[in-house]
């Protein structure tokens, strides 16, 4: 089977999409799911937001599989203009809508803020109130015009299954030796 790396170009106007319980729906691209948020930081919070990252690796590193129902593939959080914004950007296989309310379950039963408890705007009853949470991030949501994939629609389950049996055949073959 060869895998065909792909883009997709998505729609400038979101009302184009269907609309799910929160919004526009963006489709699964070859890059699967995701969304960046833009926000801006409560005055003095940039140091803030570097230790909840520390404490995030950290969490992480005591339990790796802490954000497996979330379904990511990837994360990024990048501080810019003299720390005073903040970019969210993650890539994962469920939709939006699932995403989210996966993400504030997760933290809620886990007992742990959010990073996003550090930028102006963001709601204070988001645990309670997962509308004003999605809310939150669909107001600063820059959406992508282009999506690209190396390795198209492939979810984490199958990434990690392909890297067992590729482990699984080099034992194989170093006992082989």
């Amino acid at each position: 089977m060869q895998i065909k790396p792909e883009a997709a170009v998505l729609p400038a106007d979101p009302s184009q999409l269907p609309q799910g319980k929160y919004g526009p729906v963006y489709p699964r691209t070859p890059a699967c799911y995701g969304f960046t948020i833009i926000a801006t930081l409560k005055p003095g919070r940039a140091e803030a937001m570097r230790v909840y990252g520390q404490t995030l690796a950290a969490a992480l590193e005591a339990d790796p599989y802490l954000l497996a129902p979330l379904k990511l593939h990837y994360l990024r959080w990048v501080l810019f203009d003299g720390d005073t914004r903040f970019l969210y950007q993650g890539i994962f296989d469920t939709d939006f809508d699932k995403y989210t309310e996966d993400a504030v379950a997760l933290f809620s039963k886990a007992g742990v803020d959010t990073a996003f408890e550090n930028l102006e705007g963001f709601p204070e009853d988001w645990r309670s109130n997962p509308e004003a949470f999605v809310r939150f991030v669909r107001e600063h949501h820059c959406p992508s015009f282009l999506e690209y994939g190396e390795y198209p629609y492939v979810s984490t389950d199958e990434i990690k299954r392909a890297l067992r049996v590729k482990d699984a055949f080099s034992t194989m073959l170093d006992q082989l030796q």
